[in-house]
């Protein structure tokens, strides 16, 4: 069993929001997952669906892994640097807008006798 790691940094959509979409493939196959992010009707799956074919090209290349057994065995939403931005108002004022950033690392584990879990 091997584990293939990899990340995306600076993606300009909110946390909140990019852990809606890793709550739903958290523990499926890298099959299920994909399919399921396919039908989903978010900003931030498209991310996702590159994340996961990078990590299956990452397994490819440096492990030399060509198998379609993966499952997401860990994946992990953290917040960035945000990006401060101000909106001026009536009599001199500002108020700030926060332009918050995600980090998101996956880790894929090849294990072709994992059962499928229902979370």
């Amino acid at each position: 069993m091997s584990e293939i790691k990899a990340k995306i940094k600076m993606l300009r959509i909110a946390p909140r929001k990019v852990r809606l979409v890793a709550r739903l493939i958290k523990g499926k196959t890298v099959k299920n997952a994909l399919t399921i992010l396919k039908l989903t009707n978010k900003r931030a799956c498209t991310p996702f669906i590159k994340l996961i074919n990078s990590a299956i090209a990452n397994a490819a290349h440096n492990l030399n892994i060509k198998t379609n057994h993966f499952y997401i065995k860990k994946i992990e939403v953290n917040e960035g640097p945000k990006l401060r931005r101000f909106l001026i108002k009536a009599r001199g004022r500002s108020t700030p807008i926060l332009k918050r950033t995600s980090h998101i690392s996956l880790i894929l584990e090849n294990n072709p006798n994992k059962p499928q879990q229902n979370q």
